[in-house]
């Protein structure tokens, strides 16, 4: 009788199963383990970087605008719109097409010029800001359409117009205005483009210019 040898028995592997795993996978594992935990703390570490900064920054000064600044006569690129201010004058009144208005201070009238780099905008009535802080908003004496907030700045074409302020001859030395877009509905949007723009007067030409103000000043467009 002849006699065989037994085969080993062969286990079928279960579907969706692969070979199992030797020594050398197992020291791949342990390897990738500190690396992987090497990078999640350096993410961490930058995303706590980046929000210590920002908790430094108030919430004023995450929205505050971009200034960009200027002389009379200037062009003043602030991306969205350019603004130049061409020329500043003064006035003890104001001529209507129906009355004039009067006031113990001066008037002070800006013209100035704008254009947009991609769609039309409005301006908003610009500020006037003192040496000292101190600001004065656009006279709201004045109708917004005598004005050249009452304009489209559109892309490309230059177009001019007059803001009117009402202020005290003090507020004259070393003043600037501040030129921006109008807001949009209640959210803040950060970093929105501002010109300020120096008027140019020290001591000595804010004297000028209140003496030489024109008794009678017409705002009615011709």
């Amino acid at each position: 009788m002849t006699a065989t040898q037994p085969h080993a028995a062969v286990v079928p592997s279960r579907p969706g199963t692969g070979p199992a795993s030797g020594p050398g996978d197992e020291r791949r594992r342990t390897a990738l383990g500190p690396r992987l935990i090497a990078a999640l703390a350096g993410l961490l570490l930058i995303a706590g970087a980046m929000a210590l900064q920002t908790l430094k920054l108030g919430e004023g000064e995450v929205s505050d605008p971009v200034v960009y600044s200027g002389v009379k006569g200037e062009d003043v690129d602030a991306r969205r719109f350019t603004l130049r201010l061409d020329s500043v004058a003064a006035a003890k009144s104001l001529q209507g097409s129906s009355e004039t208005l009067a006031t113990d201070n001066l008037f002070l009238i800006v013209t100035a010029s704008a254009k947009s780099a991609l769609k039309p905008y409005n301006l908003a009535p610009p500020v006037l800001v003192t040496a000292d802080g101190k600001k004065f908003d656009a006279t709201d004496r004045v109708d917004r359409s005598l004005t050249l907030s009452n304009t489209f700045v559109q892309p490309d074409i230059w177009v001019s117009g007059r803001f009117y302020f009402e202020v005290p001859a003090s507020a004259l030395p070393g003043a600037g205005v501040l030129f921006e877009l109008p807001q949009q509905g209640v959210v803040v949007e950060p970093y929105q483009p501002q010109v300020e723009v120096d008027l140019g007067l020290d001591a000595e030409g804010a004297r000028k210019l209140a003496a030489s103000a024109q008794d009678v000043y017409s705002i009615v467009k011709k």
